[in-house]
């Protein structure tokens, strides 16, 4: 079934607040076989909520609304519906004697504004008044009108538990079967990616699509069909050659995080890791730190902004300082090999460099970053060259230390079969 989601509120046209609903919305439905041809997000205005649901109705088999559905005067939705539609609000009674009863049993005035809660477009048929969560069905010219509360946490509970569901059992057969995977590829450009995937000929069915996703890119295959055959090893033969095609340059797929794979290869090897950091101030720590479980292969680390902990901390030699600088090859692999030996792990991983946007110079520009692993069976230093603000170099530095990292593992794992 093809659908439209209408988001409404004047904090999501403003920008003070990012519209997370839809995007959830749209991947839940895209995920059960469904086809979204048009997002918009409407300020509270009612001739223009009003407008685009009459536009939505006029094209779509389907519509998801969220916001607007509270009980304050910017909460508008309902309002604009009854006139756009021209189906005059009614108390809906259950909902009413919940509220009146709420009211009561709180001492609260009878009047209360949370009473509007209750009036609802003539047809309206309440998603789980039990909840105590606005929501609910409305159908118009046989098109099922979605009406969801704009607070993430009640639209995502009842997107998944109600609208879904629902859905399923209105068009039978008219939903897709749908099959997607999506890698996650770091340091090779989208043009590169594409010039090698052009090369499989894959066939027809099998949709390819580039999303750069900073600092990654992400390449989605997918396959949906509506004949009923099983299109399962189809779908599985494009994913391995795709895979074959790109190699070690897809470091995962779906939900995978670059830290979570890293750590995964340091859980099965048993290798501890310890880090040291410059100008990534604390970063590449807290991406590793971030994925539950850490704690089983990593010790910890330094941050050695200034060259005296450089010194002190990591044991680097001031005379190497001085000589080379603290952003230089032999600097990093000091520093990989001091944090190794000062925490007695298995792996040393540091990081230094000029983040910006000050400090470069013609043979040192912002953006030079090293970074350097350090292990029993030798070491290894990378130089970086990166562009960007201070942010997007620090991002680009950890993001680039973990896949040296990774492909440093997988070298190690193979050593080891």
């Amino acid at each position: 079934m093809i659908g439209e989601i209408i988001a409404i509120g004047d904090e999501l046209t403003s920008g003070r607040i990012m519209n997370t609903t839809s995007g959830f919305a749209a991947r839940k439905l895209f995920d059960a076989g469904h086809t979204i041809h048009a997002m918009s997000t409407i300020g509270d205005t009612p001739s223009l909520i009003g407008e685009a649901l009459i536009r939505a109705i006029g094209r779509a088999d389907f519509i998801i609304v969220t916001g607007g559905l509270g009980s304050t005067d910017d909460d508008i939705t309902n309002e604009a519906v009854s006139r756009a539609l021209n189906r005059p609000t009614m108390p809906d009674l259950t909902i009413l004697a919940w509220i009146r009863e709420h009211l009561s049993t709180n001492k609260v005035s009878p009047n209360s504004p949370l009473e509007k809660l209750a009036w609802l477009p003539g047809g309206a048929e309440p998603f789980d008044p039990a909840s105590r969560m606005a929501g609910y069905l409305l159908v118009h010219d046989d098109t099922p009108i979605f009406f969801l509360p704009g607070v993430p946490e009640e639209m995502m509970d009842l997107m998944s538990r109600v609208v879904l569901p629902k859905l399923a059992a209105w068009q039978e057969g008219a939903t897709l079967q749908t099959m997607q995977r999506i890698y996650k590829v770091f340091a090779v450009s989208e043009s590169e990616i594409n010039r090698k995937i052009n090369e499989l000929r894959l066939p027809d069915s099998i949709g390819i699509g580039y999303y750069p996703v900073f600092p990654d890119v992400h390449v989605s295959v997918l396959l949906r069909n509506s004949d009923g055959q099983n299109r399962h090893g189809e779908f599985e033969a494009a994913c391995s050659s795709l895979e074959a095609a790109l190699g070690s340059s897809i470091y995962g797929s779906d939900n995978d995080e670059m830290e979570g794979v890293v750590g995964e290869l340091l859980r099965r090897g048993g290798l501890q890791l310890s880090v040291a950091e410059s100008c990534t101030g604390g970063l590449l720590s807290h991406r590793i730190t971030r994925v539950p479980g850490s704690s089983a292969y990593f010790a910890g680390g330094a941050v050695t902004y200034s060259n005296e902990l450089k010194h002190e901390l990591l044991g680097v030699d001031n005379d190497l300082l001085i000589r080379v600088g603290a952003v230089s090859a032999e600097t990093a692999a000091a520093m990989a090999d001091g944090v190794r030996a000062r925490c007695r792990t298995d792996i040393g991983l540091s990081i230094t460099g000029i983040a910006g946007p000050d400090g470069g110079s013609a043979e040192k520009p912002v953006g030079t970053v090293y970074s350097a692993i350090s292990h029993e069976h030798g070491s290894s230093v990378k130089k970086l060259n990166l562009q960007g603000s201070r942010g997007r170099i620090q991002s680009m530095a950890v993001q680039a230390g973990f896949d040296m990292l990774r492909l440093f593992l997988l070298e190690l794992r193979k050593g080891c079969d």
